[in-house]
This record gives structure tokens, sequence and C-alpha cells, in this order.
């Protein structure tokens, strides 16, 4: 695979991955019934609805933000997959296998971006010395 598409892939990912919790963080942000109906039917309290708003968004700056922020973006990665994960486990739990539709999209959206950044950006593995 060519960088050009790896850099294509890469970004196309990371644009839906952003707009897909951007306006799931914007719903959260301004209390729009849809998003809090499900996350409260879930069992979440509303507090933590507000957090899981602002760091979704932080997150998708984070992510859009070209060639900086590597590290961070690790973490934005993470907490992305951790939102999904549970996502699908409370679905699961409390609503049913087939609303988790879109907790498997999302999932394998995220794996392949996040593979794409991966190949973009690899790991550079120090070895320390000691003295």
């Amino acid at each position: 695979m060519t960088t050009k598409t790896v850099k294509t892939i890469y970004w196309i990912g990371a644009v839906l991955t952003s707009l897909w919790f951007a306006a799931s963080g914007i719903g959260e942000l301004t209390k729009n019934q849809f998003v809090w109906d499900i996350t409260l039917k879930l069992g979440y309290p509303p507090h933590f609805i507000y957090f899981l708003g602002v760091a979704k968004l932080t997150g998708v700056a984070v992510l859009l933000t070209p060639n900086r922020l590597l590290r961070l973006k690790e973490w934005v990665f993470a907490g992305i997959l951790f939102d999904i994960i549970f996502a699908f486990l409370s679905k699961v739990a409390v609503i049913g296998f087939p609303a988790t539709v879109d907790a498997i999209v999302a999932f394998t959206m995220v794996t392949v971006t996040y593979a794409m950044f991966r190949k973009l950006y690899p790991a550079a593995y120090v070895k320390s010395v000691t003295v």
C-alpha cells in the first residue's frame, strides 16, 4: 500500500470518526433528547453525559490536528475505542444485540483508521541505556 493510499484512508477515517463523535458530543452537551434518552436508559448519570460530551469534542480537535500531538492522538484513539466498547456492552446488556449495529460499525471504522495512523507514524522504541 502506498503512503498516499494510507494517508487517504487515514484522513477519510479521521474525518468520519470526528463527524460521528462531534455529533454525539454536541448532542450530549446540548441535551439532545434522543442522545440523552438512550444514555440515561443505559444507566449512565447525567453529570457523566456532560463530561463525555466535552471529552468527545476535545478528542475531535486533537484527531483533526495534522502531524502534531501524536502521543495525545494515541490516547484519543484509546478513549474512542473505550467509548465504543462500553456502548456496545451497555446496549447488549440493556437494550439487546440488535441495538449494537452502530457500535460495531464505529469499532470497525476506528480500528482501520488507527491501523493507518500506525502505518503513517510508526512507534519509535528506544532502548534506554543504564550507566
